[in-house]
């Protein structure tokens, strides 16, 4: 049986599951046509640990002397989708507002004070939203060196398996 996968409709492959693994084939392709088929792999492979696990990043606020207010909001513009409202960065009175990719469930950790947990399915959505915060969080026209404050991505991965 093949398989195939709007994702995927850019390359001529043949996918083939079986009952353990998927194997992707590609007839007569040139050097940068194969090239895709390993992508094309670990895309699957991260489609199909984000469907069985999930993905889980952490992130972290970093801050000299203001501390970093994070609060999140629900947007009912976007159906209920959470916005990050990052307020005294820098000790800035400018609000920024971070939207999250559909799919992002964010929730600020009750074991570790100053940190944020991000979970999805998908990971290019939940990576793109902590890359999104920390991009809204950025020293811009001041030594990097020195000025370290930030939110920061501390852990990520798959969400592990309960031990039973």
């Amino acid at each position: 049986m093949l398989i195939r996968h709007d994702r995927f409709k850019h390359q001529n492959l043949d996918m083939v599951p079986t009952a353990t693994n998927v194997t992707v084939t590609k007839w007569f392709g040139k050097r940068k046509e194969l090239a895709c088929i390993r992508t094309i792999s670990a895309h699957i492979e991260n489609m199909i640990t984000g469907v069985t696990r999930g993905f889980r990043y952490k992130m972290r606020f970093v801050y000299a002397h203001f501390p970093i207010n994070v609060t999140l909001v629900a947007d009912k513009n976007r159906g209920g989708a959470t916005n990050v409202e990052i307020r005294n960065f820098l000790g800035e009175k400018r609000v920024r507002v971070v939207p999250m990719a559909p799919g992002v469930e964010v929730q600020r950790s009750t074991s570790v004070k100053d940190e944020l947990v991000m979970e999805g399915n998908d990971i290019n959505a939940v990576s793109q939203s902590c890359a999104d915060i920390f991009c809204a969080t950025r020293v811009r026209e001041k030594d990097i060196r020195k000025f370290l404050d930030g939110i920061y991505v501390s852990e990520k991965g798959p969400i592990p398996a309960p031990e039973e």
